[in-house]
């Protein structure tokens, strides 16, 4: 078997090889074109060195270079790397070290983060960058026979974050794949043509689970968008090429609700959206809906379980839950000590099994222990469900915060701010703004003498230089001291509270 195969074999073996793949700007590619671009970079990165199941870290905006290469790299039989193309240079640092991977593929305009990063770790991969593409690819055929792959070797790997905030790269395997499908055809109702485009990138599990790899495995078409994601973007990219689904996260559908754009023919046009990444408010979903007239679908996955798990569907919806557990999953709320929890309106630890979960943290073994029992794996969430069966989240069981999606180390937001000039004390925590969307906010005490509105801005600048844009705060607010127990411990509750 092999990964990339149950992705592109479909519509090949059904003779849909000149239908549309994937669109992005004014470029397009059919299926047939996407096979062989695909076979042409795995025939390269065999040709530069990489052995089977070693990785390949792809530092690609989304077009056809980035869904090429990653599914080229499956077909060889290595392990594809998608990097989120905002992090900052000590973390692509450390994924260069930790993976040990001997091919990294990047955006030219990226290169200086690459060599930054390369100056702080001991790891010396072959740097190619899109501007040297057309030599990289230049004596590779477009001719590869897959590779066949045991259904538990490795077929990606997503870097994610854990409550030290060190990525941890996150195992998914070849046999995962083809449940990708599931939700993108039963619920959302994707087939061969269908067009479907996501605002959050491919690096992220919500979209390259939705959309490279169960939409392109139903045959529909990629609309595909370079750049990161605002409003403005998604509605040019929306109104020329009118996809039938829709996936975004409640920060953005919020913005395009305040620019009026909502209402307008081209969003009407869509029959599905799809909100996953934080928490959708039940007020933004029913606006939304009166909006555009369209049906809005919640739902929870992450990059441990690389598809949703929880989800509302066309046949049940509630605005305001995330939804009922999917009939491909199984999901248990449990005690800190383990006790399973059925009484409904009870917070509990989340606990999720599903053919799809990663199976491993790579060089992280005593994490991978702490929340892979049996079969299950605890995700760090915090649910209760009510008596009818829907499921709502209540926060996360350790101190992340979930911003736009992303789950942000609080302890390393707080590591960058006290390295600044004036400040004496620093605690970030996730408070939610009119909307009931997340947001970072950083309490900081000034020393003695400093001019606090010089300091915030002293803050904000240093921050900005040491931190991937979505780890910074978006507000600075100045105490005389942070509340702490009598142990020291920080009061968090009292600062949400406050907030």
């Amino acid at each position: 078997m092999n990964g990339a195969d149950d992705i592109l074999g479909p519509s090949l073996a059904a003779g849909r090889g000149e239908a549309l793949a994937l669109i992005c700007g004014d470029r397009s590619q059919s299926y047939d074109e996407l096979n062989r671009s695909a076979c042409r970079y795995g025939n390269a990165m065999l040709a530069a060195g990489v052995t089977r199941q070693q990785p390949v870290l792809l530092l690609l905006d989304d077009g056809p270079e980035l869904v090429a290469a990653y599914l080229g790299a499956m077909k060889a039989g290595l392990v594809a790397v998608a990097l989120n193309t905002r992090m900052a240079a000590k973390d692509l640092a450390h994924a260069l070290g930790d993976s040990g991977a001997p091919l990294l593929l990047a955006e030219s305009d990226l290169m200086a983060l690459a060599t930054e990063a390369l100056t702080l770790t001991p790891a010396k991969p072959r740097v190619i960058g899109t501007a040297q593409f057309d030599d990289f690819l230049a004596d590779a055929s477009d001719q590869l026979a897959s590779a066949d792959m045991a259904p538990e070797d490795m077929a990606l790997w997503m870097y994610t974050s854990g409550t030290t905030g060190q990525p941890k790269g996150a195992v998914h395997v070849h046999a995962s794949i083809a449940l990708g499908e599931r939700h993108v055809r039963e619920n959302l109702g994707v087939g061969p043509g269908d067009r479907i485009f996501s605002t959050s990138k491919l690096f992220f599990a919500y979209p390259l689970g939705h959309c490279l790899i169960g939409a392109l495995r139903c045959g529909a078409t990629l609309v595909l968008h370079r750049g990161w994601p605002d409003a403005k973007a998604a509605v040019e990219v929306i109104g020329r090429t009118r996809p039938k689904v829709v996936l975004s996260v409640p920060s953005l559908y919020r913005l395009m609700l305040k620019d009026g754009v909502a209402a307008t023919e081209a969003f009407r046009s869509v029959t599905t959206w799809v909100s996953a990444g934080e928490n959708l408010p039940e007020e933004l979903c029913r606006r939304w809906m009166d909006e555009t007239g369209g049906m809005m679908l919640e739902g929870i996955g992450s990059t441990e379980s690389l598809f949703l798990f929880i989800a509302s569907t066309p046949f049940a919806m509630k605005p305001g839950a995330c939804g009922r557990p999917l009939p491909w999953t199984e999901v248990e709320l449990r005690t800190p000590t383990g006790e399973l929890i059925t009484t409904p309106d009870t917070a509990g630890d989340l606990w999720v099994k599903m053919a799809s979960l990663f199976r491993r943290y790579h060089n992280r073994p005593d994490v991978t222990q702490r929340v892979l029992r049996d079969g299950w794996w605890k995700s760090g969430d915090v649910f209760s469900f009510d008596a009818e069966g829907w499921w709502t989240p209540q926060g996360r069981s350790d101190d992340m915060i979930k911003v736009s999606g992303q789950w942000v180390s609080p302890s390393e937001v707080e590591e960058a701010a006290l390295s600044v000039a004036g400040v004496a004390d620093a605690v970030a925590v996730g408070i939610p703004n009119e909307d009931g969307l997340i947001r970072l906010v950083l309490y900081a005490v000034a020393e003695v003498g400093e001019h606090e509105p010089i300091l915030e801005a002293r803050i904000v600048e240093s921050l900005r230089s040491k931190l991937a844009i979505f780890k910074c705060p978006r507000t600075v607010r100045f105490l005389e001291t942070i509340p702490r127990t009598a142990t020291g411990k920080v009061q968090r509750f009292k600062l949400r509270e406050a907030g």
